[in-house]
């Protein structure tokens, strides 16, 4: 399968924004109408959408749902939703509107036995994310610490079965800087699932690099809204990936 280059929405209050290094109080607003954002990064190549609720994910339930099912029902790529989504019944609704894949983080740290249940369930539609600050697992939206070590949680999940894993390094998060090679070559030598990249992309080839240490994808944000390069110049570049 060819490197996925994924688009991020992040919703807070209805809007389509992006957080400097998760940071609440950083916040830069985009767009206040996020299903036509997704239709821009649809209609310009995306191969799939990576949409999250922030305020889901500070709170600990979904707070934006119907902006996410109306994302999910007006494009024909899949969408992968997270934020606050810890509970079975909640994983299904998310599939159930029209979501493909759900993304589970916090919820691996704070209940090891839903997150089994989920993945032995839900099977490929599950994506548990890893987010990370100085190698220390963060959760409740990068807000609480948790004293687990990625890798460690990274090991735990990978023989649990889990479909793949998404990596986030939150100090590179937003800042346009670079990802954290280092952390993903160690990452992808630890498990034998797939794992996507999230965090310091900046240039167009930090995603060749990406897809050269083998990460099937990588999500995107800030530097497509600030243009750093565009969409359909990311897809060229990893197209031979």
């Amino acid at each position: 399968m060819s490197f996925e280059v994924i688009p991020a929405i992040d919703l807070r209050g209805g809007r389509c924004v992006r957080l400097l290094q998760g940071d609440y109080d950083r916040e830069t607003a985009y767009s206040g109408d996020p299903v036509a954002v997704a239709e821009r990064w649809a209609a310009l190549g995306a191969p799939r959408l990576h949409v999250v609720d922030l305020d889901g994910a500070k709170e600990g339930a979904p707070r934006n749902q119907e902006v996410m099912a109306a994302i999910c029902q007006a494009v024909a790529i899949p969408v992968e939703v997270s934020g606050g989504i810890r509970s079975i019944g909640a994983i299904a609704a998310a599939l159930a509107y029209g979501a493909t894949r759900v993304q589970l983080g916090s919820v691996a740290i704070k209940d090891p036995a839903l997150t089994r249940q989920a993945i032995a369930r839900f099977g490929e539609a599950i994506v548990i994310a890893i987010d990370a600050k100085d190698g220390e697992v963060r959760t409740d939206g990068w807000l609480q610490g948790s004293n687990v070590r990625a890798i460690d949680l990274a090991r735990e999940l990978a023989a649990a079965g889990v479909a793949r894993l998404m990596f986030t390094d939150i100090g590179r998060d937003g800042m346009l800087t670079e990802p954290n090679f280092g952390a993903y070559r160690e990452l992808l030598a630890a498990v034998n699932c797939p794992v996507v990249a999230s965090g310091g992309v900046s240039k167009v080839d930090h995603l060749v690099r990406l897809a050269e240490i083998g990460c099937e994808g990588a999500i995107v944000g800030k530097s497509l809204y600030e243009a750093a390069f565009t969409l359909p110049e990311a897809l060229q570049a990893v197209a031979t990936q």
